[in-house]
C-alpha cells in the first residue's frame, strides 16, 4: 500500500486494503511484485475472467521509474495472460495522466474507442 500511495494510484473510495485482499482471494499468483536490494519497488495485479485480461495497479516506486522496471511487470503479466489463452488485456488510466499513457503507448498499446463505465456494488468506504 505505500507503494500504491507513493504512486499517487490510491483513491478514498477504494480500500487497498480490501484490493488487496480481494486479488489475494482470486489468482494469486498474478499479483506480482517486484523488489531490489529487498525493498518492494514494482507490484501489478492481472486477471482474466476468460474474456479479457486485465491490469490493475501497476506501480514502480517513483525512484525506481525510467529503469525497465515497469515494463518488466507488463512482460510478465501478459505472458501468465497470453499462457492461459487470453485474447486481448485491457487496462484503465486517469484520463489527465499523460505520462502514464505515454508509457503504455511504447508498450504497444493503443486507445480503444470505448467510454469506460462503473457501477460499485460493495462500497470500501
Amino acid at each position: 500500500m505505500a507503494l500504491w500511495q507513493a504512486c499517487l494510484l490510491t483513491r478514498a473510495w477504494n480500500d487497498p486494503h480490501r484490493d488487496i485482499a480481494r486479488k489475494l482471494s482470486t489468482q494469486a499468483d498474478w499479483f506480482l511484485v517486484g523488489s531490489s536490494d529487498n525493498e518492494l519497488i514494482a507490484s501489478a495485479m492481472f486477471g482474466y475472467d476468460r474474456h479479457r485480461g486485465w491490469v490493475n495497479y501497476l506501480a514502480v516506486l517513483p525512484s525506481s521509474q525510467g529503469k525497465g522496471y515497469g515494463a518488466k511487470m507488463m512482460h510478465a503479466g501478459e505472458a501468465l495472460l497470453a499462457q492461459a489463452g487470453c485474447p486481448k488485456l485491457n487496462l484503465q488510466i486517469r484520463s489527465t495522466n499523460a505520462s502514464v499513457m505515454a508509457f503504455y503507448r511504447h508498450l504497444g498499446y493503443a486507445t480503444d474507442d470505448v467510454v469506460s463505465m462503473g457501477k460499485r456494488l460493495i462500497a470500501d468506504i
